[in-house]
């Protein structure tokens, strides 16, 4: 049987800008590996507009890996090209698939101004125009001096674009549509047409576009054999642009690619539009399972918790979600603030490992902490993630059936010596819940890897037990010699 795969995301916001995150991947590939986690999704590697600095979602040049003097450096915030290329090999070299963060929805930083007619759209809604059309100076000129055209001789003209949020002339800001150019079709509705997003927004419908994009993503695979990919911004891009670039690559790979989109939205009605849109050809991001958990984290134990996976891709969906709980741009001082609380974090972690529905993401601030704000790693994580990795198989029972106790069991399988486990979480007050876990384990002593419970529990002959736990909090417990195994292999914190 085929061992559960965790994903991690291998950055968050505030790393320290001084181009070594790429030497520490390489670095930490094997302890990356013995954590359970199989893959790693990078940060964008490309130069952004703000050079060293840029987080890498303010794309200026993907073709300038961290190689050519421009934006005022050579390297990006995270290294140099060979020190990325280094890191892609050391993690896959621990058995470990590496995901590149692909940017296509807008460019930045541009190297001169093009004077266009436009329309400005009302921000509300942007199907609606604001006033006469008139000339705007756009910075649409991408001309790559630095790079001097190596890789590509391509180069970025307001035909590219749908539209832009500046005009350099009138030192106004807004939302401009090119004239001659229309939103994409086929795109989330929220404000009436939300295909643009930020920056020099890319007219997908425009074949000059569609065969460079195409073009360097062939590139890109050629020069890091990456893994496969995550898609960041997907609702404001033509629905149909990901689901063929992502076969263009596939064929050109030879080879199945993983690929993992974020759309970003409360209803999963919209994701799983996006995902029939795509012929089901990517896992996207569990974005309302990520505020249901905020919702029961922020409710003083009113939270109705048999109703968690209610509307959620998890519940509905679980071949194409990837559970998350909070990533780069949820974190504090991000556009997408919506941090969940620490004590819940527990919680939340043991919804999306334990589980077996979803590929879950480790949130790299989560795993390390994020000195930037003083906030701590989670507590407990690393035995939740060795926990997925090794004992959490066999068929799962669950006990969604309290609005504050819940819990779910594994009965673990022939495969994985020593599987199986309970868990039982709260978001209120302490309780407890007899739940199965296999007529097998029968006389088996089982411990809280969590701590939070001293005393084991015995699996009875009907193979039913008794677990409880403590007020807002999770227990999960484990069979004795598992308990033994991760209390040796991972240090207690």
């Amino acid at each position: 049987m085929e061992n559960n795969h965790t994903m991690m995301q291998y950055f968050e916001w505030y790393l320290p800008e001084n181009g070594l995150h790429w030497r520490r991947c390489a670095a930490q590939a094997g302890k990356i590996r013995e954590a359970g986690v199989d893959m790693v999704w990078l940060p964008p590697a490309y130069k952004g507009a703000a050079g060293s600095k840029s987080v890498g979602y303010d794309v200026y040049d993907t073709y300038d890996l961290g190689e050519f003097d421009q934006k005022g450096s050579i390297r990006t915030k995270y290294g140099t090209r060979e020190e990325y290329l280094e890191a892609v090999r050391s993690l896959q070299t621990q058995g470990v698939r590496v995901l590149a963060d692909i940017v296509l929805n807008h460019r930045m930083g541009a190297d001169g101004t093009e004077t266009v007619l436009a329309e400005e759209m009302l921000n509300t809604d942007r199907n609606q125009e604001v006033g006469e059309d008139r000339q705007i100076t756009a910075w649409t000129r991408f001309d790559f001096p630095g790079r001097g055209g190596k890789y590509s001789a391509f180069q970025w003209r307001a035909r590219h674009f749908s539209g832009t949020d500046w005009d350099e002339g009138g030192k106004r800001k807004g939302i401009f549509r090119f004239a001659g150019k229309n939103w994409e079709r086929k795109i989330d509705q929220e404000n009436g047409n939300y295909d643009y997003l930020m920056g020099a927004d890319l007219d997908t419908d425009q074949p000059e576009v569609v065969k460079e994009t195409a073009d360097w993503g062939k590139w890109y695979l050629d020069t890091v054999h990456m893994d496969g990919f995550r898609l960041d911004a997907v609702k404001h891009i033509g629905f149909d642009f990901y689901r063929e670039w992502l076969k263009t690559m596939r064929a050109h790979a030879g080879r199945e690619l993983f690929a993992v989109g974020e759309y970003w939205s409360k209803d999963v009605g919209r994701l799983k539009y996006y995902l029939d849109a795509l012929e089901n050809s990517l896992y996207l991001f569990d974005v309302p399972l990520h505020f249901h958990f905020l919702e029961a984290a922020t409710s003083d134990g009113n939270y109705d918790m048999s109703r968690l996976y209610e509307n959620t891709l998890t519940g509905l969906d679980p071949a194409h979600a990837a559970p998350f709980v909070d990533n780069h741009d949820t974190q504090p001082g991000q556009a997408l603030y919506s941090f969940i609380p620490a004590w819940f974090k527990p919680i939340a972690y043991a919804l999306i490992l334990l589980r077996e529905s979803g590929l879950p993401c480790v949130f790299y601030g989560d795993y390390y902490g994020i000195p930037h704000d003083g906030i701590a790693p989670v507590r407990g994580l690393p035995y939740l993630m060795k926990i997925r990795e090794l004992y959490a198989y066999g068929k799962e029972n669950l006990y969604f059936d309290d609005a504050s106790v819940v819990g779910f069991t594994r009965e673990g399988d022939g495969q994985h010596t020593d599987s199986g486990t309970a868990v039982l979480l709260t978001d209120s007050t302490a309780g407890s819940k007899r739940m199965y876990v296999g007529r097998h384990h029968a006389g088996k002593c089982m411990t809280d890897v969590m701590g939070g419970i001293p005393e084991t529990v015995t699996v009875g002959d009907d193979g039913w037990a008794w677990f409880r736990v403590n007020g807002g909090s999770v227990s999960v417990w484990v069979f004795q010699k598992a308990w033994e195994r991760l209390y040796t292999e991972i240090p207690v914190s």
